[in-house]
């Protein structure tokens, strides 16, 4: 694997954390960014593990002090990527892989513009809908939310590096990992 940074964006419900995960759990010199989010814990999850549950004055202190890669706003929350690990990782010369949406991965361009973009996409609008269907994570407002972002959010996918179609799971991991170096 190549030392680097490598962001794996794409719309919700499209398998960007399942995709990353796995491929880490293939090769483990890879360091998944660990995001922070103001955002309470959903069952289950745990702090550091699955996200860095912050206050908000804790996000605001983080921001104030540029400590954050990029960050935004999302569906009422905050989201963003702490420096300081992501430093110490590549210094360290590991690749480091965030899994970030959209705006975030412009925020990393503009910020590391040698980071490598991929835009993990989904076989179809179609197959959106049903994986975010049959997740069970949200309501159908939130169901119809995600798919108007998601349709934004294709629209992006051409300020990427390299799109990656994730209907099948060993071939996105495949491919990603190839991007990788690997």
């Amino acid at each position: 694997m190549r030392t680097g940074l490598y962001v794996v964006s794409g719309p919700g419900g499209v398998g960007k954390g399942t995709v990353v995960a796995t491929v880490a759990r293939r090769h483990p010199e890879i360091v998944v960014s660990v995001s922070a989010t103001t955002r309470a814990p959903r069952p289950g999850e745990v702090d550091g593990v699955h996200y860095r549950f912050l206050d908000d004055d804790a996000f605001d202190a983080l921001v104030a002090a540029d400590g954050f890669l990029e960050w935004a706003s999302f569906a009422g929350h905050r989201y963003g990527t702490p420096w300081a690990g992501v430093r110490t990782a590549l210094s360290e010369g590991h690749p480091v892989v965030l899994e970030i949406d959209v705006q975030g991965a412009a925020q990393v361009r503009q910020r590391f513009p040698g980071a490598v973009l991929i835009f993990l996409q989904p076989p179809s609008a179609k197959a959106l809908a049903e994986r975010l269907s049959t997740r069970g994570a949200d309501d159908p407002e939130r169901i119809a939310e995600r798919l108007r972002l998601g349709q934004q959010e294709m629209v992006r996918a051409g300020d990427f590096d390299h799109r990656v179609v994730n209907d099948d799971l060993d071939g996105a991991v495949g491919a990603i990992t190839r991007i990788l170096g690997g």
